[in-house]
């Protein structure tokens, strides 16, 4: 019974899209953003443009490479670490809220 009311008490604090990344702070999230990048840090601040502050980031761009000779895609991926990162937010695709148990 007791998780009935907190599950309720979560779904009625996502009323509009923003609520559910304002659940997010603080928490890791995974942002996929234009340009084959993806990033996976700890959200320390956004706005209403999807402006983010990340904290221990790791980013990864994946490349995709023809082989002249096969004339194959060749797709290639690097990634870094950035300790904070300023996100643009009219670059960001999609954010996913970290996964949180199943109910």
């Amino acid at each position: 019974m007791a998780d009935d009311s907190s599950h309720q008490a979560n779904v009625a604090a996502v009323e509009e899209p923003l609520d559910l990344i304002r659940l997010s702070l603080d928490e890791r999230i995974y942002v996929k953003l234009r340009n084959d990048r993806e990033l996976r840090g700890r959200l320390h601040a956004y706005d209403q443009h999807l402006n983010m502050i990340l904290g221990d980031v790791e980013e990864t761009i994946t490349t995709v490479e023809l082989d002249e000779e096969t004339f194959e895609e060749m797709y290639k991926s690097s990634k870094r670490s950035i300790p904070m990162l300023f996100v643009r937010g009219d670059g960001v695709i999609l954010v996913s809220p970290p996964i949180r148990g199943s109910l």
